[in-house]
């Protein structure tokens, strides 16, 4: 228990972890989330139940948001994001206040792949493939998926001004 209450082990001798420690930390941290959230996502879309009275009420913003990220049903939130995130933590090993900014992170990316928009220098889209255009195109309803949840995109310009995503034209026809 003092792994979670403690203070962080600063008690004793040595008050800083190492940079290489806390690299490490925040990498099987960030591999253990999303890896669970992948794969319970992943059998959420295949468990008809499962999609139908609970990962279904995510899916009904076709065009996601930005204060839809955790517009989800109260168990899925229990399943992905509780569950996921205290084995995160635990895996991890990281203490109570680096854990502060793994959720934090993690929420703020969550808020930007829900936000809908392409912004120039977003380091979320610099960084990551899983940012907002590829989550919009997993809100529509078609596109081939690797593993039933990955659609290639193409960010095309709009007259209006923007871009829009839209899945790689080969995979519609799937």
């Amino acid at each position: 228990m003092e792994q979670v209450t403690g203070d962080d082990g600063e008690s004793g001798g040595d008050r800083h972890t190492s940079i290489f420690v806390l690299g490490r930390q925040l990498f099987v941290a960030m591999l253990m989330l999303d890896t669970w959230q992948y794969f319970m996502h992943q059998y959420m879309h295949q468990n008809k139940f499962l999609y139908k009275h609970i990962h279904a009420q995510y899916h009904r913003l076709i065009v996601p948001y930005a204060f839809g990220a955790l517009y989800n049903h109260p168990l899925e939130g229990l399943i992905l994001d509780t569950i996921g995130g205290a084995l995160a933590f635990l895996v991890s090993g990281m203490s109570p206040r680096t854990s502060i900014f793994f959720f934090s992170f993690a929420t703020i990316k969550t808020v930007d792949d829900n936000c809908g928009l392409w912004l120039p220098g977003n380091l979320f889209h610099i960084f990551f493939k899983n940012n907002s255009a590829y989550h919009d195109i997993h809100h529509q309803l078609y596109g081939t998926k690797i593993l039933g949840t990955y659609m290639p995109y193409e960010l095309e310009r709009r007259p209006e001004g923007g871009f829009e995503a839209k899945p790689v034209k080969d995979c519609k026809e799937h």
